[in-house]
Parts: structure tokens; C-alpha cells; sequence
């Protein structure tokens, strides 16, 4: 999905891509102090795949476990493709890592069901001050307790083809915002000629239905109740009036990954595309030479340009014997010079004030990045995070339900039925 650049790479430069180190089953569970004097073992379950994102976790490890001779740290890969599946059987057979890597939107089931230390003791107050409390509330529990450290954020954001806007002869919007009416015109305005004015990945649409539902008050929650109203259809029903009303969204790459519709992109069928911020690295690195691109100001809703936070986590599994050495080694995992290399091999945006600081004056805000991280700054907590079934309603219900209404085989009403009775069901 996201691969090596010349920027992320001079981002990290000096970073070693060391092998993760090659453990057997016994590298799986808490953390063990049976080594010669005491020596306690942490195991860390990390979902970083790029190559630079790979060698600056090691190189945060490596740090580590050259302060902390006692307390060493030893890299499990993971991937993001079983995550959650393979969290449900480490944490019912007990064999959960100590320290895990996952997403906010995924971790708070497991939290429910008491399978996450509270950090909160543990947490620097330098860690606690550099994040946002909306940012925070996306590791919140119900009970007060903070159950992980929100580390890298993505957001939605619209690729223009800088060029084609010139040849229509429509000026590059500028500003702080792109509302969505705006951006509908501009799609309306540069679509023609056997082109769209957009193609949009939505092959699994549900995130970015949720995340950007916010920008109109769009909760889908409160608590554990359902509510599918006006709010919550906007974004879904905007898209779909833009592909079968006007035209100027290409219905067939809403059937399409955010990656197979980028070549589009680049070849000129589509003025415009919508995915997340990180693509801002394939788009460099596999551009056509010559290709001028730009990222548009964020899309902002009748509440504007809010989105979804929903932050890649560091947590602590409950039944570690090791609960405040992992929380320790997360502080590390957290100081800004660390996040600002994790971001920039991701290219996505840090959780940390200091940290997105770090990537401006790093990046210069080239390649998109301004515009990125200034996506960043609406990114907020959603109350879907904290439904507890989420996970599963998000994979049997809402997934399918989407992705039939944007291909037009059902009516809104019939998304919103299966939207609502889809999560009853679970209850």
C-alpha cells in the first residue's frame, strides 16, 4: 500500500532496516525475568511493514534496549490483516504480548473485556501533554481508564492533478477548507471527455464513511444505540449522487482499492482522488516523471472539516507480569523525534504536537505535507470507537450494506434499515 521514498528515507536516514528479530511460540505472552540476573523480557507485537517504518521501530528498540540492559525489548511481527482475529486468540489463550500494536477503533472491545492494562499511572506527563484530550478520548474506556498511547493518525484527503486544473482552466482551491459543495462542482466542472473529476478507492468503504461523517454530525452512536439518521447518510449519499446523479465521480473505482484506481490518477482519467493522507508516498514515488500534483485543503461538512481520529495504538496486555516496564518503553516509543520518523516512513500524521512539529520543519510541508498535517487538526474522537461490537458490526453489517448502496443495488432506506437492524441484531 505504501512504499519506500527518497523523503522518507533521508526522514529516517541513519536508520538501520536490522531483521525483526525471529522468535518461536515462546516469544508470544507476558514478559519473562528468567534470564541470568533477572533480566525482564518484553515482547512487542508491531504491525509495521514498510521498510522505513520496520527500521525505525528496530532503531527505537535498539535505542531502548542499549539504555535498559535489564529490561530488554524483543520485536514479534504482526500484520494488520489478522490483527484483531489473532489478539482474540492470544488474550483467551494467554498468550498475549506485552506491549501490542493496533488501532484505537479496534482496541476498545478488548478493553470492555478487561484484556488492557490502565496506563494512566504509568504515562509521562511529557507523553499526556503532547497529545490532544480528543485525541486521548479515542483511548479512553468507559470507566476513566487509558488503555493505550495514541501514536499515528490518517486522515482523508483530496489529490489534484494540478495540471488538468489548468487545462480546464479551473483555479487550484486554496483556503483552509473544501467544503463539500465545492468539491462536488469542482468534480462536475472537470469531469468530460471520457474522464470523471474523481475516482475514489471505496472497495471497503465503511472507514471513510465513518471518519468523515463527523464533518456533518454524523455519530452513528450514543453508547451502544444505533442511530442512522440525516447526519449520518450525508456522506454516503453525497458520494452516491456524485457517481449515478451527475456523473462526476467514476462509479466503478468505488468498487476499487484506493490502489488500483491511482494509475487513473496518474493517466489522467480522474482530475481528482480521494484516499488517505499516506498515499501521498506512492504518489511520489510512482508518479509519471513531469506528473504536478497537489493535496486540497481539508473537506469540511455543515460541522467542518472534522474527521474521525482514530490513532494507531501502543497498549499493554492486563495480564503482562511487566505492566509499568512496558508503559516505560512506550513513553520511549513516544518522545517526538521517534514519532517523527515513524510518521514520515508512514507519511502519516503524529499524534504529538512536538512530533507534527517536527515533520513541518522536516518535510518543509513538500510533497503534500502541509496540507496533510493540517488535516490533522480536526481530527477528533467518534463514539464509534467506544462500541464495544464495533469491529463486528463495522466487518458483517455495515461493510456489505455500503458497498451494495454504492454500487446502487439498494436504496438509502435500505442501508439504513441494514445499518441499524445489522447492529441490533448483534446486541
Amino acid at each position: 500500500m505504501r512504499t519506500r521514498t527518497s523523503a522518507s528515507v533521508a526522514a529516517v536516514a541513519g536508520l538501520l532496516a536490522l531483521p525483526l528479530a525471529l522468535t518461536g511460540c515462546s516469544a508470544f505472552g507476558v514478559g519473562d525475568d528468567s534470564d541470568d540476573g533477572g533480566k525482564v523480557t518484553l515482547t512487542f507485537q508491531s504491525l509495521a511493514y514498510q521498510d522505513t517504518t520496520i527500521a525505525a521501530t528496530q532503531e527505537i528498540v535498539d535505542a531502548w534496549n542499549e539504555a535498559n540492559p535489564d529490561v530488554q525489548v524483543e520485536l514479534v511481527q504482526g500484520s494488520w490483516d489478522n490483527v484483531h482475529d489473532q489478539l482474540v486468540t492470544q488474550f483467551q489463550g494467554g498468550t498475549a504480548p506485552d506491549i501490542i500494536h493496533d488501532e484505537s477503533a479496534d482496541i476498545m472491545g478488548f478493553a470492555e473485556q478487561g484484556y488492557l492494562a490502565d496506563l494512566s499511572p504509568y504515562l509521562g506527563d511529557d507523553t499526556k501533554s503532547a497529545v490532544s484530550d480528543d485525541i486521548w478520548g479515542t483511548v479512553t474506556a468507559s470507566d476513566g481508564s487509558i488503555v493505550a498511547a495514541p501514536t499515528l493518525l490518517q486522515s482523508y484527503v483530496v489529490f489534484a492533478n494540478t495540471d488538468a486544473f489548468a487545462d480546464a482552466g479551473v483555479e487550484v482551491p486554496a483556503g483552509e477548507t473544501l467544503t463539500w459543495d465545492d468539491f462536488q462542482a469542482l468534480a462536475t466542472q472537470l469531469g468530460g471527455d471520457g474522464g470523471f473529476g474523481v475516482g475514489w478507492g471505496l472497495q471497503q468503504p465503511t472507514a471513510a464513511v465513518m471518519n468523515l461523517s463527523l464533518g456533518f454530525d454524523g455519530t452513528f452512536f450514543d453508547g451502544d444505540q444505533i442511530n442512522v439518521g440525516e447526519n449520518e447518510l450525508a456522506v454516503p449519499e453525497r458520494i452516491h449522487a456524485m457517481a449515478y446523479d451527475d456523473g462526476s465521480l467514476d462509479p466503478v473505482s468505488l468498487t476499487q482499492s484506493g490502489s488500483d484506481v491511482l494509475p487513473g490518477f496518474f493517466d489522467g482519467k480522474y482530475s481528482m482522488y480521494v484516499a488517505g493522507n499516506y498515499i501521498a508516498q506512492q504518489i511520489t514515488e510512482s508518479a509519471p516523471e513531469g506528473f504536478n500534483w497537489a493535496v486540497l485543503p481539508p473537506l469540511a461538512g455543515t460541522a467542518g472539516a472534522t474527521q474521525a481520529a482514530n490513532p494507531q495504538t501502543m497498549s499493554v496486555a492486563a495480564e503482562s507480569e511487566h505492566v509499568e516496564e512496558s508503559a516505560a518503553f512506550i513513553d520511549f516509543f513516544m518522545q517526538a523525534d521517534h514519532q517523527a520518523a515513524l510518521a514520515q516512513g508512514d507519511w502519516l500524521i503524529p499524534s504529538s504536537t512536538a512530533a507534527r512539529d517536527l515533520v513541518a520543519e522536516q518535510t518543509a510541508g513538500d510533497n503534500g505535507w502541509g496540507a496533510i498535517l493540517a488535516s490533522g487538526e480536526g481530527l477528533s474522537a467518534a463514539p464509534f470507537q467506544s462500541a464495544v461490537n464495533y469491529p463486528q458490526w463495522k466487518d458483517q453489517y455495515a461493510t456489505p450494506a455500503l458497498q451494495q448502496y454504492l454500487a446502487d443495488e439498494i436504496t438509502v432506506e435500505e442501508l439504513q434499515a441494514q445499518l441499524t437492524d445489522g447492529w441490533n441484531d448483534l446486541g
